[in-house]
């Protein structure tokens, strides 16, 4: 990702020759890829490493909770939903609201009855586990967002997104996501350009496509840089554009065009005059969701009610193991029934009931999607490894671990390419910018203006960047003049 060379100094052309055109494409992008390399690679490095560890939790979580996780009776005859929400409340006693239930997926895992609770985050819930064939209380634990994460994954997921700071740790993923995507395709760029310029060369393109190949100890670090970074670019422009939809600034951006275009998700009015909605996919995993309790505010049910709901349910579009049932949040509002299956083939139908009458008020069915709200499920799904299990988050780490590498090579080579022992390696030459034509400065200020508005962080640090550029130019050219007097 942060392929440098260092200034060179070149004898003049013979008299009468023509300097062979080398281009301004592949110095421009150089540049940039140098500096974005050198000052955003931590934050991306943070990520992928952070990545590649959330992508391995789902099972360290089944293995460190295998007691909340399994039922001890097996899989016998469950029980009435009723029976366990009633163990739950017992367990928990009648202060806490209690905000959903999520049957035993399968047969010998444990129901979840989830509750608020004192001292919980945004998005989190207290999850009582249940033996489903005993009504018995397993473990009482954390759970965060839709994914039901507990708290050994919660920690790992806040650490990728916030580094544990919170709101404002979430600028570094941002600007780690937003600059992914441009050192991927600006590496991209330069990749094809010098492969072009190898024809013929047999040596140089072998380094290029075979990682680890060259005969000095940077050569085959370039190599590796080089052929690697072809291996993992289009998974890392696939999170980058992923990782952007969770960011604070560009994800609202993302969020209001797909609003004012049209392309939102669906979801179950839940109000009894069937006013329609829109969900966030990312609900319940960037700190919105958590809900308003249903005994709390007033609303009155019988834990009976969660079975005869969800019967009507099955009736109409569930028929997933992996369901969330929600009470009514307040009075005059509808007992929601939410596939939560992420994995292929995806299950999100839904469903809303009028508890009064059990009769449906409401569906969302996952087929009537448009295409723009069925890619932002897809992309989320496998974003977080969840949409094709064990194969989707191998493959998650391995491509995360490659793009650490890459940041890591990146240093190496800026560090081995260094004028001086003890000194960094020096950019690529300047003036890359003064060669290009009028039309090339054009369409480079106006795709910088353009991702500036649309990736807000990362037009920020462009600027800076340039600031950066132009002081060390003028340092460089005080320099010479004092070397020169």
């Amino acid at each position: 990702m942060m392929t440098t060379t260092s200034p060179t100094t070149t004898a003049p052309p013979p008299s009468g020759s023509t300097p062979p055109r080398r281009g301004w494409l592949g110095p421009l992008l150089l540049r940039l890829h140098f500096y974005a390399g050198v000052f955003v690679g931590p934050f991306i490095l943070v990520a992928a490493l952070s990545g590649a560890l959330y992508a391995l939790t789902p099972q360290i979580e089944r293995a460190v909770y295998a007691d909340e996780l399994t039922a001890a009776s097996g899989d016998g005859v469950p029980l009435p939903l009723a029976d366990q929400v009633v163990a739950a409340r017992a367990h928990v006693g009648d202060g806490p609201t209690l905000l959903a239930v999520r049957p035993a997926p399968e047969p010998g895992s444990t129901t979840r009855v989830m509750f608020e609770g004192e001292d919980l985050g945004p998005s989190e819930t207290r999850a009582v586990f249940v033996d489903p064939g005993t009504a018995e209380v397993q473990g009482d634990l954390t759970a965060y967002g839709t994914s039901g994460a507990l708290p050994l994954r919660t920690w790992v997921d806040y650490l990728h997104r916030n580094l544990h700071l919170g709101e404002p740790g979430r600028l570094y993923s941002e600007l780690a996501a937003s600059w992914l995507g441009v050192v991927a395709l600006s590496g991209l760029v330069m990749w094809l350009i010098q492969l072009r310029r190898t024809r013929g060369r047999a040596k140089a393109r072998r380094q290029m496509l075979r990682p680890g190949s060259g005969g000095t100890s940077y050569a085959r670090t370039r190599s590796r840089h080089l052929g690697i970074g072809i291996w993992v670019m289009a998974g890392a422009l696939f999170l980058s554009a992923t990782g952007i939809t969770w960011s604070t600034y560009a994800g609202a951006n993302v969020g209001d065009l797909r609003a004012a275009l049209g392309w939102g998700t669906p979801a179950v009015g839940t109000t009894l005059d069937g006013a329609p909605a829109v969900v966030d996919e990312h609900a319940g995993h960037h700190g919105h969701g958590g809900g308003a309790g249903a005994e709390g505010d007033g609303v009155d049910y019988a834990p009976g009610a969660f079975d005869s709901v969800l019967a009507v349910a099955r009736e109409v579009n569930v028929n997933t193991g992996q369901v969330e049932i929600k009470p009514p949040a307040e009075p005059g509002t509808a007992w929601v029934v939410q596939e939560i299956q992420r994995s292929f083939p995806t299950e999100v139908d839904a469903v809303a009931v009028d508890g009064r009458t059990m009769t449906v008020t409401d569906r969302v069915d996952f087929a009537d999607f448009g295409l723009v709200a069925k890619l932002a499920r897809w992309g989320i799904d496998l974003h977080m490894g969840s949409m094709f299990g064990l194969p989707n988050q191998l493959v998650l780490a391995a491509l995360a671990t490659g793009i650490a590498a890459m940041v890591l090579w990146g240093y190496q080579m800026w560090w081995r390419r260094r004028p001086t022992r003890g000194r960094p390696g020096d950019a690529p030459a300047r003036g890359a910018l003064t060669a290009v034509p009028w039309w090339g400065r054009v369409a480079v200020f106006a795709a910088a203006a353009l991702l500036g508005v649309l990736l807000p962080l990362m037009g920020l640090t462009l600027v800076v960047f340039l600031v950066v550029d132009v002081l060390l130019g003028l340092r460089a050219r005080a320099a010479a003049a004092r070397s020169g007097g």
